[in-house]
């Protein structure tokens, strides 16, 4: 038998024969409680202090997804640094004035973004398309995955996300000359490796490799461990893990709800070693090398309320055309809700999708998914249920169902491709009869970001892509077209389009649409006029 309490290293006969008795040299590790603690604390006095170390061409991880999770105080301190210059800026966003990125592009001292989706700075998209800064357009779950990677040791991996799109060819200029657009492209997009897998189109990225990485989490130990708060975990995660200097920022902060309202919330903390349960810690402290307490508030992008019992009865200020647009918005949105079923989990783009939750059908019920990193997200908040650490991939306020999880982007990407989602509803620019869709940008003249919109149509075997839009751009020409002429999101990849005119189903494999629906009060002849290419019409067609 087996001694129940051996040293360490020992020799422990196993059986008995005859001839001899057989021993195995069996060790055992563990830690004699009388061995203190490791005592060295990772808190340093000051977030001045702890950035010293930053230096000109550092490649620089942001964490954060809108305002949710941003370390600015870490970035107030970067920015005293003003010969601190040619930073690689890597986040999911450009910032937005004065927050995240953004203030470094205030002070001059970024010179390249790899970002998903930076079209909600403004600034930093008029300094692209002038050529004064670099951009590295990247899908959103391929980013995180790009990060992980590093972290794990991997220098690069096969996604189907971006094939046979502008981030396969490399088609998206990384920077213009200057002057801008007119004047030609001074470095040009990255064009990928591609390889087929099972008869499908993969493309290879490559990993990113972080200097330095700024984090805000929730609560923080001495030793580094650190735990997020709801939708702040977003990049906090893959980006902590990433960078050859991790340093995060915890605070007792106050939100700030659109300059007016405040808001206290649960206080971060940095806490002693051992306050935080092992079951609860997202990133362990051996990724992380600093921790400071943040002076910076909590700040919210959008504040979106649930709507008041008084407000219902309330005049409209929208002009006529503005209450036309509105109602055809709300009618597309209601009959794309038919197409949810009882226990669907579906991904909702920003925009006119948003709508579709208030039409559900009587009995149905669905767990929506938010690419920021929530599954069972809720309706809008109250006044006093507005949280800084709770928002849609539209940055805006959210509250959560009972039977949420929350996660990392890279959960949430996985998630996603792995075709774990049913169905994804999103608006777009254009679709050709074949499926394709377009909805990240114009060239020369705007640049919204690809966001999760790659990710979330590179699966559509598993995961039905469902296209809401209005029928026509705003100067009347069509958006349903027999090929697109914008970069593409995803090619084959819709299977219906739902317009305020009609319903079209879409036949992938033979590129091919049929009109299956006409809206009320629409002939055949309109969506004929209106449409840019042929198409088949049902037998029996059916009003709405």
């Amino acid at each position: 038998m087996l001694a129940t309490c051996v040293p360490r290293a020992t020799l422990v006969p196993v059986f008995k024969s005859r001839a001899a008795t057989v021993f195995l040299r069996a060790r055992w590790y563990s830690t004699p409680t009388e061995v203190p603690l490791p005592n060295k604390s990772k808190v340093w006095a000051s977030a001045d202090e702890a950035v010293k170390d930053v230096k000109s061409g550092d490649v620089l991880l942001c964490g954060g997804f809108g305002l949710a999770g941003v370390p600015d105080t870490l970035l107030a301190a970067l920015v005293k640094r003003k010969e601190v210059t040619k930073l690689t800026g890597v986040s999911n966003n450009a910032g937005a004035g004065d927050s995240g990125l953004g203030k470094l592009f205030n002070s001059k001292q970024i010179d390249k973004v790899v970002a998903s989706y930076p079209g909600g700075n403004k600034a930093f998209e008029a300094l692209y398309l002038k050529g004064e800064v670099s951009l590295e357009l990247c899908p959103q779950g391929t980013l995180v995955e790009r990060l992980r990677a590093h972290a794990a040791g991997i220098p690069a991996f096969f996604t189907p996300t971006g094939a046979s799109t502008a981030v396969e060819d490399g088609a998206i200029p990384v920077r213009y000359n200057e002057g801008g657009f007119a004047n030609g492209v001074k470095i040009p997009g990255i064009k990928k490796e591609t390889r087929e897998f099972g008869g499908r189109k993969y493309i290879m990225e490559p990993a990113i490799a972080g200097d330095v990485a700024f984090v805000r989490a929730w609560k923080v130990d001495e030793v580094g461990n650190c735990v997020f708060r709801y939708a702040q975990q977003n990049f906090g995660t893959v980006m902590a893990k990433n960078a050859k200097l991790t340093i995060v920022e915890v605070s007792r902060g106050v939100v700030v709800v659109c300059q007016k309202l405040m808001h206290s919330l649960q206080a971060d903390e940095i806490v002693p070693t051992g306050s935080l349960s092992p079951n609860a810690i997202h990133v362990p402290g051996i990724y992380v090398d600093r921790v400071v307490l943040a002076t910076e508030p909590k700040r919210i992008e959008f504040t979106k309320l649930a709507p008041s019992p008084s407000s219902s009865g309330k005049q409209s200020t929208l002009t006529p055309e503005q209450e036309t647009a509105q109602k055809m918005r709300h009618r597309t949105a209601k009959r794309a809700a038919k197409e949810l079923k009882d226990g669907y989990y579906v991904n909702l783009g920003i925009g006119m999708p948003t709508l579709i939750p208030g039409y559900l059908e009587p009995g149905v019920s669905v767990w929506l998914q938010s690419e920021n990193g929530i599954l069972g997200m809720g309706p809008y908040p109250t006044e006093e249920q507005v949280d800084a650490d709770l928002i849609n991939a539209g940055k805006e306020t959210v509250t959560l169902l009972p039977g949420a999880s929350i996660f990392d982007s890279s959960e949430s990407f996985a998630m996603i491709r792995g075709g774990h989602v049913d169905v994804s509803i999103l608006g777009a620019m254009q679709v050709s009869q074949a499926g394709d869709i377009a909805n990240f940008m114009i060239p020369g003249k705007l640049v919204k970001g690809i966001g999760g919109a790659m990710d979330l149509v590179s699966n559509p075997d598993k995961t039905k892509v469902i296209v809401t839009m209005e029928h026509c751009a705003k100067d009347g020409s069509p958006k349903i077209l027999k090929e697109c002429t914008l970069p593409l999101t995803g090619a084959r990849t819709v299977s219906q389009i739902i317009t305020e005119l009609a319903v079209f189903d879409v036949d992938r494999k033979n590129g091919h649409l049929e009109l299956v629906e006409l809206q009320e009060g629409v002939t055949l002849d309109e969506v004929k006029a209106k449409t840019g290419c042929d198409f088949k019409v049902r037998k029996g067609l059916s009003k709405l």
